[in-house]
């Protein structure tokens, strides 16, 4: 039996696990209000915060670290790097904690789980981060070599499912053709093929569906003549991409219940409902392009995330899309799961450890 150690740091929570195997055995998920990360200038400076939290959990838990095989965390904004599970060394914590790709909450993860690491001499990693990076060449081009198509997008939940499924149908993910949906605050639509996710859109800053805080892809010239009308700032054009964009633009909420309730109300039932086809009409199209990605042989479609959980939008969905491969929905996410599921493939020898430096992906620029 091996026991594991997860942390996944998010920007207003630390959610902590231990597993033996596959089975969750304590958790814990500490909320952060604005009050408790005020004194921060910086994510990084929150690092000694977070881990003082997860220290006095184990503490008040009993858990003896020298009992913990490995330690694991989210991995953050890295370089591009393909998917798997990667020892947390020198190379990878100096990126981790520069942001190289931008400041994130997640960045923390891989550099808590090796704090506790080096006080057992256990190794510390992190699996499937944000940046996976496996998309085929001909998904890099945008339309121009300046602006190169990047793949960031939920990799760890949506790498998670596709293994569930592949499991569930007795097959191996590397010889399965899916579709993958995450609908959350952002969503994420990819196409994996033989075990690699060679398209998916950007679901970080302004590609694919609009969703409950993200505007998705927008008019091209539209968007450069507002940048350049004086009317807003860089900061305001960027919340109207990542935070203020999508549900949150149109409803003046990111609620899906909230949305609904509006389709309650008379008075605000057309436009609510418009908004709310509509969101379900750009993920149904982006699910039919990454059918065209795959040539029409699509084994199964798989829809997760928060916002599977609602069954009629969900429904609405498979209505455009059914005909293309049986849907599985698997609501939610699987992030603590996958995590220790990654490092225990690495402890039973199913898989071999990567090391960051040797898999950053070349200059993609084309």
């Amino acid at each position: 039996m091996f026991q594991v150690l997860v942390i996944n740091p998010g920007s207003t929570t630390t959610k902590i696990a231990l597993y033996n195997d596959e089975t969750e055995q304590h958790s814990h998920t500490f909320d952060h209000s604005t009050e408790d990360l005020h004194p921060f200038d910086s994510i990084l400076d929150q690092y000694n915060f977070r881990c003082e939290l997860v220290q006095d959990w184990l503490s008040n838990n009993n858990i003896d670290l020298q009992q913990i095989d490995a330690f694991v965390g989210r991995g953050g904004l890295v370089c591009p790097i393909p998917g798997g599970t990667y020892l947390v060394d020198e190379d990878l914590i100096h990126d981790l904690k520069t942001g190289i790709q931008g400041e994130h909450a997640s960045n923390l993860g891989g550099l808590i789980a090796a704090y506790f690491a080096r006080q057992t001499d256990k190794p510390a990693y992190i699996v499937d981060p944000v940046v996976v990076d496996e998309l085929q060449d001909v998904a890099r081009l945008s339309g121009h070599p300046a602006l190169p198509r990047k793949s960031i997008f939920h990799a760890l939940n949506q790498k998670a499912v596709a293994r569930q499924v592949a499991a569930d149908l007795g097959r191996a993910y590397h010889d399965l053709r899916l579709i993958v949906a995450h609908l959350g605050g952002g969503i994420s639509i990819g196409a994996h093929c033989n075990g690699k996710v060679i398209d998916v859109n950007n679901a970080l800053d302004g590609e694919g569906p609009y969703s409950p805080e993200r505007s998705g892809t927008l008019p091209a010239g539209d968007l450069v003549r507002l940048c350049y009308s004086r009317s807003y700032s860089f900061k305001e054009i960027t919340r109207f991409i990542t935070g203020r964009g999508g549900l949150t633009a149109y409803l003046g909420t990111n609620d899906m219940e909230t949305v609904e309730a509006q389709i309650a109300e008379p008075e605000t039932r057309q436009k609510a409902e418009l908004i709310y086809q509509g969101m379900a009409y750009q993920i149904a199209k982006a699910i039919g392009a990454m059918a065209a990605v795959l040539k029409g042989k699509v084994d199964v479609i798989v829809i997760t995330g928060g916002i599977s959980h609602n069954n009629k939008f969900v429904d609405t969905i498979k209505q455009y899309i059914d005909y293309i491969a049986p849907v599985v929905v698997i609501p939610g996410e699987k992030e603590m799961q996958a995590l220790a599921d990654g490092v225990l493939r690495i402890l039973r020898d199913q898989e071999s450890s990567k090391r960051y430096k040797e898999s950053i992906l070349d200059d993609n620029v084309v």
